[in-house]
Parts: C-alpha cells; sequence; structure tokens
C-alpha cells in the first residue's frame, strides 16, 4: 500500500482541479450507465410509494413528476460540475470551490452520515427477508453475511463493485419493464381472463385528486426522498476511464429513464387498482401483480425488493468510503484514510465506512425505536439540505467556469440560471411544508439540529486554521 499523493497544485477553478485521481479507473460506461439507472431504484419505489398512494390518490403521479423533476434538475447542475471538475468527492469538492473549506467539509460529512445511518436500514431489511426465507439463520448473521460480501467486494478492484451493482440494476430495471407491460396488457384487457378497466378508478373515488392539491403536496414530501441515490453516480465518474464524458452519458440516460419509470409505473398502479386499496407499508407492485394473477406476485417482489435492498447497500458503502477518502484528500478527515492498495481502492476509507455502518446495524437491531431513530430522524432530510448546496455551488461555479474553462462545459445546466434558482425555492418549499407536517416535523428538527452541529464544526476549524495562518 502507499500513500495517495496530495493534489500537486492550482487550477484555475481550484486545488486539483482536473487532476487525476489516484484511485483506480476500473469502472466501464456500461457499469456508471446501470449504476444512474439502477442506483435509485430501491425500496422506496417498490414499498414506499403505497405510502404517497394512500394520501394523494392518482395525484401521485403529479406529486412523482414534481419530485423527479426536482432531482431532474438537480443531477442536471450536478452533472455539468462534475463532467467539468470530476473528483471522488463530487459535490463535496464543488462546495469547497464555491463557497470555502467549510462548505466541502459540511456537505461531505453530512452525506457520508446520511449513507452510513440508511446503510443499517438496507441491511436490516435484507436480513429480515432472508431471515424469512431461511429462519435457521438469525437476523443478525445474514447482516453479518451481507456486511462481509460487501466489504470483501469494496476492499478488492473497484470493478468489482461495478460489476455487482450492473447486474442488481439490470434485475430491477428489468423487473420494471416487465411489470410495465404486463400491466398495459392487463388495462386494455389482453392478458387471459382481464377485462378493459377504462377510467373508472381515475375518475371514482374522489375522481384524479381526492384530496385536492394537498394531497399532491403531501404525496411529494412522502416520495421525494425515494430520489435519493443518483448522486453516487458522479462520485463513481472519477473512477472511470473518461470521467468527464462517463458522467455526462450517465447522467443524460438517468434522469429520463428513471422518471419514466416512476412515472409509468404510478399512472398503470392507479389505473388498475382503486387508490383507497392502497395500504402504507404494503407493495402496490403486489397488489397489482396479484390482481392481474401473476402467481406467487409476493415472493417474487420480495426477491426483487431484496437485489433492490443488496444493491442500495453495496452503492452506499461505496460512495462512503469515495466520499470520506475525499475529505482525507483535502485535510477534513484523517489522513490515515488516504491509504491506497496498489489496484487504487482506498481500503482504510472502506473500513472506516463500514466499521459506523455496521454500528448502526447493531443500533438499529438493539434499539430500533430510540437510539437509532434519533440517527434516522437525524439524516432525514439531509439529502435535501445537500441538493440546496449543490444549486448554491452551482450558481456560483458556472460563471467561473465559462470564464476560465469554457471547454470543459461539455453538459450545461438547463436554462441557467433560472431553473437553478426555480429548484432552490421548490426544495425551500418542500423544507416548509416539512415544518408544518406533523409527521415530517420531527425529520426536520432533527436534521437541522445535525447540520447546525456540523457546519459549528466547520466553523471552529476554519477559526483555527485562520488564526494558525495569522
Amino acid at each position: 500500500m502507499h500513500d495517495a499523493p496530495p493534489p500537486a497544485g492550482q487550477s484555475p477553478l481550484g486545488a486539483g482541479a482536473g487532476e487525476r485521481e489516484p484511485l483506480s479507473g476500473g469502472l466501464k460506461q456500461r457499469h456508471l450507465t446501470m449504476l444512474g439507472l439502477g442506483g435509485v431504484i430501491g425500496a422506496g419505489l417498490f414499498v414506499g410509494s403505497g405510502a404517497g398512494i394512500s394520501v394523494a390518490g392518482p395525484g401521485i403521479v403529479l406529486s412523482y413528476l414534481i419530485a423527479g423533476a426536482l432531482a431532474m434538475l438537480v443531477m442536471r447542475m450536478l452533472g455539468e460540475m462534475s463532467s467539468a471538475m470530476p473528483a471522488s468527492g463530487a459535490f463535496s469538492v464543488h462546495a469547497e470551490r464555491a463557497l470555502g473549506r467549510w462548505a466541502g467539509f459540511s456537505v461531505g460529512w453530512l452525506y457520508w452520515f446520511l449513507l452510513v445511518v440508511v446503510l443499517a436500514v438496507e441491511a436490516t431489511g435484507a436480513a429480515q427477508i432472508a431471515n424469512g426465507w431461511l429462519p435457521a439463520v438469525p437476523q443478525w448473521g445474514w447482516v453479518l453475511i451481507f456486511m462481509v460480501v460487501f466489504t470483501v467486494a469494496n476492499l478488492a478492484a473497484v470493478k468489482n463493485f461495478g460489476e455487482f451493482e450492473f447486474w442488481f440494476a439490470t434485475l430491477k430495471v428489468t423487473a420494471i419493464v416487465l411489470f410495465l407491460v404486463l400491466s398495459l396488457l392487463a388495462i386494455f384487457g389482453v392478458l387471459p381472463e382481464t377485462e378493459p378497466v377504462g377510467l373508472a378508478n381515475l375518475t371514482g373515488q374522489g375522481g384524479l385528486l381526492p384530496h385536492g392539491w394537498s394531497g399532491v403536496v403531501s404525496g411529494v414530501l412522502a416520495v421525494v426522498f425515494a430520489f435519493g441515490g443518483l448522486e453516487v453516480v458522479t462520485i463513481a465518474a472519477a473512477e472511470s476511464d473518461d470521467p468527464a464524458r462517463a458522467v455526462g452519458r450517465a447522467v443524460r440516460s438517468a434522469v429520463w429513464r428513471i422518471l419514466f419509470f416512476y412515472v409509468g409505473s404510478m399512472v398503470v398502479i392507479v389505473t388498475l387498482l382503486p387508490w383507497s386499496s392502497m395500504e402504507p407499508g404494503k407493495s402496490p407492485y403486489v397488489a397489482v401483480l396479484d390482481s392481474i394473477g401473476v402467481p406467487g406476485a409476493g415472493q417474487i417482489m420480495n426477491i426483487v425488493v431484496f437485489v433492490a435492498l443488496l444493491s442500495a447497500l453495496n452503492a452506499n458503502l461505496y460512495g462512503s468510503s469515495r466520499m470520506v477518502f475525499s475529505l482525507a484528500e483535502r485535510g477534513e478527515a484523517p489522513r490515515a484514510l488516504l491509504k491506497v492498495s496498489r489496484g487504487g481502492v482506498p481500503r482504510r476509507a472502506v473500513l472506516a465506512s463500514v466499521a459506523f455502518g455496521f454500528l448502526s446495524v447493531l443500533l438499529n437491531l438493539e434499539w430500533p425505536d430510540s437510539v437509532f431513530l434519533y440517527l434516522l430522524n437525524a439524516v432525514g432530510a439531509v439529502l435535501l439540505f445537500v441538493w440546496g448546496l449543490i444549486a448554491v455551488s452551482q450558481l456560483r461555479l458556472r460563471p467561473r467556469i465559462e470564464r476560465e474553462a469554457p471547454q470543459t462545459l461539455t453538459l450545461r445546466m438547463w436554462a441557467y440560471p433560472y431553473l437553478t434558482w426555480a429548484a432552490l425555492i421548490a426544495m425551500a418549499a418542500v423544507l416548509v411544508l416539512m415544518l408544518t407536517d406533523a409527521t415530517a416535523r420531527p425529520q426536520l428538527l432533527w436534521s437541522a439540529g445535525a447540520t447546525a452541529l456540523v457546519l459549528l464544526v466547520a466553523g471552529v476549524r476554519e477559526l483555527r486554521l485562520r488564526r494558525a495562518r495569522g
């Protein structure tokens, strides 16, 4: 093993901008494309969408359109910056270049904290499903197996992570495509023992907006966080053979197709079944497959959700290790984490991330309704804070890139700066709505507290650095 070299000089866009990362370059375009497509398709869609349908009715389609449009704008901004300045820390590096060390420190550690806590939810959820299939192995045993397998995969060459995610994402995308095809055939009465359903489920039960626009807004709160995970593709792009081109292609192909999968799924679900039959915590996908006579629908979706959880676990472990490695590169985390293997894998960063992730799993298994619930609430709205800093960073960096390195702008934000400001206003509106919603308010307040704590640490560090220089 050897120490990763520090950034070797200044570029117009900041320290180290445009330089090659000391990490492996083993990710191929197909890995990034499928990571972009599959990284965001998880249990939040397959199971969590039921909660959104129960509060918005058919208006959930509008909720997904609004939330999906916001996610698309954020990814376009992130794609613009990452194609111009690819880095393993992605938006943390961009925030530092745009706003200062405090911003890079804050967004990097907040995102790392988010990933390692959510990792516990995914590992526990996958273990519960596996325990149902093989109860002889206790739940904690399954968690241990998953953590060891994915730790070993992430300690090896990065192409192993890429291959895992490629096949996981392929299965998830294939499952959604088959679901959409079967559902459309059922809607038009082509499947055996089915008749055309018409618009009865859309116009009955209170109509398209049974709870009015307030239901659509509640639906947005229920589904917006399901789009989290898209950001990892811009982190992974730094380890591809051609980072600038790779991230541009991955972002372009991902955002439209993901919106199609999400919105398309909701359209066929609320067309085939009465929205009032949906129950939070139960998969509407299973309900649809059962209604059209697909045998073993529940077990089929259990397998898909199981794969989705393992995929997210793998992606979060990868993303968290690269984020903390990037923080160490910039002096914002212990320099011991800069050790990389001969194959270019930051093994200490992987072990540090999996260690905290495993601690989170233990907290989830022992105290799911107390200690771990506080941790989960503390990251509940962090994604919106991260997205907000991405937008502010893009507003600050775009003029600098156009002035100092315009040839790197291979992917541009639509209607800059108007859509960037529109996205920021939309994020602020979601935060205000969370504050007024009794169920979402604890998440917002705990997340705000966690963010304030990180900002306080960042401020103290900045003062110490200035005093040392002075």
